[in-house]
C-alpha cells in the first residue's frame, strides 16, 4: 500500500498531475455542488506552481504541490500527532520550502510529508518506520486504478440516493484524460443538468472539455 514507509508505487510528479485533475473532474460530476467535492484542482495556483487539494470537511486534507522542479504533499489527518516538522522536511528541496513553511500549510498543520523530484523519485524525510502516520489512508488514491475511485464514490456520493453505482469504464475515460462530453458525464452522473457549469468547472481545473463555457 501507498504510505510514506513505502511511496516507491506513487506516480511521478507530471502522471499525478493528471490523475489530480482527473479526479477534481470526476468530483465535480459527481457532485455540482462544490461543497461537497473531495477533490479539487487549481491549475494557476502562483506562477508556475498548480494545486491538487483534499479536504472532507472533518479534518484530514491534503494539498499536494506542482511546480517546474517536481512535487510536494503535505498530509494532515485528524487524531494522528504531528510529528516534528523539522524532522518530516529534512532533505527537503528548497523549491517545496515555502510551500512546507508559509500559508495555509503552516495553519493547516502537517502529520506527513512526501516530495518528488525527476533526479532523486519520491523521498521523504525523517519518520517513524515504527509509527502508523496515517498517510497509507490518503494517498491509497494516488494508486492510478480507476477502480480506487469508483469504490469510494460509490459510497461516499451515492449511497441512498437512486443513482446508478459508477462503472469502472466511465472512471476510467477521465483517468486517460478523453475530453469532457455530454455522454462522459451523463454515464457517470444522468441527472447533469448545467453544462455550462460543469464546462466552466473543466476550464477552472483545465480538464480537456468538448463542452462549451458560455
Amino acid at each position: 500500500m501507498l504510505s510514506t514507509h513505502d511511496p516507491s508505487g506513487l506516480p511521478p510528479a507530471a502522471d499525478l498531475q493528471r490523475l489530480g485533475q482527473a479526479l477534481a473532474m470526476l468530483d465535480a460530476i459527481n457532485s455540482p455542488d462544490p461543497e461537497y467535492r473531495y477533490y479539487t484542482y487549481d491549475p494557476e495556483w502562483d506562477a508556475d506552481e498548480q494545486l491538487l487539494e483534499m479536504n472532507d470537511g472533518e479534518g484530514d486534507q491534503l494539498l499536494v504541490l506542482f511546480r517546474p522542479e517536481g512535487c510536494c504533499i503535505n498530509g494532515v489527518l485528524a487524531g494522528y500527532e504531528a510529528p516534528a516538522k523539522n524532522e518530516l522536511t529534512r532533505g527537503l528541496p528548497a523549491a517545496f520550502e515555502e510551500f512546507m513553511f508559509g500559508e495555509p500549510v503552516d495553519s493547516i498543520g502537517t502529520t506527513f510529508c512526501l516530495w518528488y523530484t525527476p533526479a532523486h523519485g519520491w523521498q521523504t524525510g525523517v519518520i517513524n518506520k515504527d509509527e502508523d502516520d496515517g498517510s497509507e489512508d490518503l494517498l491509497a488514491i494516488f494508486d492510478q486504478n480507476p477502480e480506487t475511485y469508483a469504490d469510494w464514490a460509490n459510497g461516499y456520493y451515492l449511497d441512498e440516493t437512486e443513482r446508478e453505482p459508477l462503472d469502472v469504464a466511465d472512471v476510467a475515460r477521465f483517468y486517460q484524460h478523453e475530453p469532457l462530453t455530454q455522454a462522459t458525464a451523463q454515464a457517470l452522473n444522468a441527472d447533469l443538468t448545467d453544462w455550462p457549469q460543469l464546462a466552466a468547472d473543466a476550464e477552472q481545473i483545465g480538464y480537456p472539455s468538448a463542452l462549451a463555457v458560455s
